[in-house]
């Protein structure tokens, strides 16, 4: 959305999502209206790294198929505000909504819920009816757009390098901030916007070579020796974080993982080894990105921190592509009649 205001500022946007509103403020600087409203179920998360299955199927069943009454009434939405384009994010409800009210749809994606639920198919994940249905709705989008790491390639209209937002700041701005040396070593840890206890912050401080940045490690900003806590919402904008980072340890998630690809620095993942596109992901740090992976034990257990030395001394990666969100808004711009769009995005 910011890529495709840049090209164009005339455009509006109409959110429909439960992502919290700050996240599009905080992003975007041009005109959007927000709407919160669930859109899909995904995949219901105990914690950052482990599924809850049972309770997924529970929502699935609460939610699909679609009531059509709920359908009816967002394309009442979609007219009255004069959309042109429903861009979905994952989320397929846009795509039905686009097929009821007439307007063209635009799916972007690097897998589609139906292919993530068809991978947990048992008799404790009775899910086919589901991928049956999902599968349907995803046949009638009107534009496809795949981004890398594609976890399942189709015939799409395009098929972009990763997509992240785009870094604001210099590294020496945010170090500033955090009463980080330049010259420090600095290393980011994060979970991808889910809450996570982290049990090692004690052995933190003993690696005084380096200094720790971790979104969601307090309730308030706390600069406290080698440790730059932050809350969940701030004011630090998370690609310059990431940018102004030596190294980003955490969960292997899209937006971490796109946001350090265009960063250029070294990724130390932790897998989830029970969620399909997480083997995806994987392969493409092993063949694009500098990376190491992290089992769950080693990274809650800290045992990691024993690698530090030798993580740090891992290079960047020197990269000249273009950022996949440029090339999806130059594709989207290209198509006539972009005034106003409805953006259906997903839950997490």
């Amino acid at each position: 959305m910011a890529a495709m205001h840049e090209l164009n500022p005339s455009i509006k946007f109409e959110i429909y999502t439960t992502i919290p509103q700050w996240f599009f403020e905080q992003s975007i600087s041009g005109i959007f209206r927000y709407h919160s409203l669930l859109t899909d179920i995904g995949i219901v998360q105990k914690t950052p790294l482990r599924e809850d299955l049972p309770e997924t199927l529970r929502r699935l069943n609460n939610f699909l198929p679609f009531d059509p009454s709920r359908i009816i009434s967002l394309t009442d939405e979609i007219k009255k505000a004069n959309c042109r384009f429903i861009i979905c994010d994952i989320s397929p409800m846009g795509i039905e909504v686009a097929r009821e009210s007439h307007v063209p749809s635009i799916l972007i994606e690097n897998f589609t819920w139906d292919w993530v639920y068809d991978n947990y198919l048992s008799t404790e994940f009775p899910a086919g009816k589901f991928v049956d249905y999902l599968r349907g709705i995803y046949s009638f989008v009107d534009y496809h757009i795949q981004t890398e790491p594609v976890c399942s390639y189709r015939n799409a209209d395009l098929c972009t390098m990763p997509v992240s937002r785009k870094v604001r700041v210099t590294s020496r701005l945010i170090r500033q901030r955090l009463r980080i040396p330049d010259r420090a070593k600095v290393v980011l840890i994060t979970m991808g916007g889910i809450p996570e206890k982290y049990m090692f912050l004690d052995k933190l401080k003993y690696h005084t070579d380096n200094y720790f940045i971790i979104p969601g490690g307090n309730q308030t900003v706390q600069l406290v020796d080698n440790l730059a806590l932050l809350p969940h919402h701030s004011d630090f904008f998370h690609p310059d974080i990431v940018n102004a980072c030596d190294a980003v340890v955490g969960k292997l998630g899209y937006s971490t993982l796109a946001e350090i690809y265009h960063s250029e620095v070294p990724y130390g993942y932790i897998p989830r080894p029970n969620f399909k596109e997480s083997d995806v992901l994987e392969e493409f740090v092993k063949g694009q990105m500098h990376g190491f992976a992290i089992s769950e034990s080693q990274f809650q257990e800290g045992s990691w921190l024993s690698s530090l030395p030798e993580i740090m001394e891992i290079s960047r990666v020197k990269r000249k592509g273009p950022n996949g969100a440029a090339e999806i808004a130059r594709f989207i711009c290209n198509l006539p009649d972009i005034k106003s769009q409805a953006l259906f995005g997903k839950q997490t």
